[in-house]
Formats: C-alpha cells, sequence, structure tokens
C-alpha cells in the first residue's frame, strides 16, 4: 500500500513541509532510511542523521528547525514518537488477518469457537473451553479445559492457557507465555518438600499484553488477576495470588513473589525483583534491578538500588559507594594520626 505525505499529514494531524505527493510504502529508521520509507525524528541526539537519510518523508516535532538542507519531506506533529506510533497501528490494522479452522487443529466437540476466529496447525482447545469472535490462535496453543478467551484476542505459537483459566477481550499473548501454571508452593516435612496444591485460577483482563515466555501462575486459592491495561515483557514472573493494579508496565526479568499487590501505572525496569505479601503503591516506578523487600506505601514514589531506596537518595549513595575505598584508606590514615597524637599528650 502506497501513501502520500498530504495523506498521512492528514491522517495524524500534521503539516507537510515539502513535496506533499511524496509517496512512501514502508517505514525505516531514520540512519537505515530508503526511498518509499517514512522515518521519524524524537530525539536530538539522532538529528545529524536528517541531513543524510535516503527516507521520502520524516516525522519531526512542530519546534524542530534544520539547521541546513533536508532532502526529505517533513511532517510536523505535536509529538513525532506518539505520531509514529498511531501510523504503525494503523498499518497493523491494515493487514489481512486470517479465518478458518485448519484441520490440523483439535477442538472438542464441547468447546465453543466464536465468529470470524482463526484457528491454526495444532492448536488444542480441551472440553468445555470457550473462545471468543475474532480471535487468532497460532500453531500449537493450547487451550486448557475450561478455559475462556475474549473477543479479539491474539495467542502467538505455543503459548499455554491452563485449565479453568481466563483471558479477556483484545489481549495479545506472545509465543511460550503460560497463563495458569501452579504456583510455587512446597511445604517443607522430614521427608522433603510436599506439594502444595494450587486449586486457584489466573485471570487477565481486557487489553493486556504478555511478551514471551513470561509465567502468571495460578492462585493457591482465589485468583491471581492481572487487570485491564497491563503490560508485561518478555521473561516477565507474576507469582500465585498476586494482583497487578490497571496500566502498570512491567520490563523484561521483573519478578514479583506471591501475595503481594501492585497498583495502578506502575513502572518496573528490567530485572526489578519484589518480595511477597507486599503492596506497591499506585504509580511506583523502580529502576532497573532494583529489590523491593517491603511495601512501598505513598503513591509516586520513585526507588533504586537493592534493598530499593528512594531514587535521589540512591544516587547520592551511589557516589559515595565508587569513592568507598579511597575514603577507607583516609580513615584508617585519620585513626593512625589520632593514635599518635594521644600517644604524644599522654607523654606530654
Amino acid at each position: 500500500m502506497e501513501f502520500t505525505a498530504q495523506m498521512i499529514a492528514g491522517l495524524i494531524g500534521g503539516t507537510v513541509v515539502g513535496d506533499p505527493e511524496a509517496k512512501v510504502n514502508n517505514f525505516a529508521k531514520i540512519e537505515e532510511g530508503k526511498p518509499g520509507c517514512i522515518s521519524f525524528l524524537a530525539n536530538d541526539k539522532y538529528e545529524h542523521y536528517i541531513y543524510e537519510t535516503e527516507s521520502s518523508v520524516v516525522l519531526v516535532n512542530n519546534n524542530f528547525e534544520p539547521k541546513k538542507e533536508i532532502k526529505a519531506t517533513l511532517i510536523k506533529v505535536a509529538d513525532a514518537r506518539e505520531a509514529v506510533a498511531k501510523l504503525l497501528q494503523a498499518y497493523e490494522s491494515m493487514k489481512p488477518k486470517k479465518t478458518g479452522v485448519s484441520d490440523l487443529a483439535f477442538i472438542d466437540p464441547t468447546a465453543k469457537v466464536g465468529e470470524g476466529c482463526y484457528i491454526g496447525p495444532f492448536v488444542a482447545i480441551a472440553e468445555g473451553a470457550v473462545v471468543g469472535n475474532n480471535c487468532v490462535l497460532h500453531p500449537h496453543v493450547t487451550i486448557g479445559k475450561n478455559a475462556k478467551v475474549g473477543d479479539n484476542t491474539e495467542i502467538y505459537p505455543n503459548a499455554v492457557i491452563y485449565h479453568d483459566c481466563k483471558v479477556g477481550s483484545r489481549c495479545v499473548l506472545h509465543s511460550g507465555c503460560v497463563i495458569g501454571a501452579d504456583g510455587f508452593g512446597f511445604q517443607p516435612t522430614e521427608e522433603g518438600y510436599e506439594k502444595i496444591p494450587q486449586i486457584g485460577i489466573a485471570i487477565i483482563e481486557d487489553d493486556v499484553e504478555i511478551g514471551a515466555n513470561t509465567c502468571v501462575d495460578r492462585a493457591v486459592m482465589g485468583a491471581t488477576i492481572v487487570h485491564s491495561g497491563v503490560k508485561l515483557d518478555n521473561l516477565v514472573q507474576i507469582a500465585h495470588n498476586d494482583e497487578i493494579g490497571s496500566h502498570t508496565v512491567m520490563s523484561a526479568q521483573v519478578g514479583v513473589a506471591g501475595s503481594t499487590k501492585v497498583g495502578e501505572w506502575c513502572m518496573f525496569g528490567g530485572q526489578v525483583g519484589i518480595a511477597g505479601h507486599a503492596t506497591i503503591a499506585d504509580h511506583t516506578q523502580a529502576g532497573a534491578q532494583a529489590g523491593i523487600a517491603n511495601s512501598v506505601k505513598q503513591p509516586g514514589t520513585a526507588v533504586q538500588g537493592s534493598p530499593a531506596i528512594a531514587f535521589k537518595n540512591f544516587w547520592r549513595s551511589s557516589v559515595v559507594f565508587k569513592n568507598l575505598p579511597e575514603l577507607n584508606t583516609t580513615v584508617n590514615q585519620l585513626k593512625k594520626e589520632i593514635e599518635e597524637l594521644k600517644k604524644q599528650l599522654n607523654n606530654a
């Protein structure tokens, strides 16, 4: 599909600077631009690429003023990053979607599959399961007994939804993610560890996206809940009986221990670890590798480090950390000098 700069500007509310008939049919990073591509500039440190890019059209912020000649046609918008996100969403929505059921899929006679779905090869849908309308289940997806999937949800290859678990509408589950595996529950005995049956479920609400190989464990009793709008990156672990508030985002390798309640609109960087039975306030932000050992009670708190402390305090402390060897040498030298002064005073 091909679009002119003027058509794109109309779609995103932008202003064309240059040739309004410049045509594009693909996206490219500004440093890798080619004729027929559209790129964007949202970070000043990449500005030098705009003067040499081969892209036909570049999205820029309204306040951008070129320092020299630019070959590409510009489209000025309020926020170039937001505008390109809208274009990518529109581009994705225009892709033709498969429908129909593969002859190699297995659907139990008691299961229900809605209208307009695509069920790929080797998909297995167990007894009593319900799949909503317009869902896309890629090859090797497994939907367990009595599990439910809402409308317009897409599930990529080898993802598994265990028995009785629920996934909402407009969700995206990437390859290898597992919803409803047993939580890590064992009782120590004299003979070893005895498994505690995990008889609860996992509930994924609407508009949630879950990355590849991420796990949301079922509850011991009741439900592990991921609320609407949550976005989980690859390799994230949500343990049994956790509750993740709406619109919270977690980067790769975040781990949340059991029975923890995370608030809404929180942001967690890569490898953040959260202890069990904690409560994390709304709008909490945690930098990469933060170790949150206790509850965070004040909404909007930003933490860093392990154990996690206030963000500003962490960075002030980090200045001290790197100087500890020199400080230790100085302290030892001062101790020697003090001992020498004491001897001199005693001998006076």
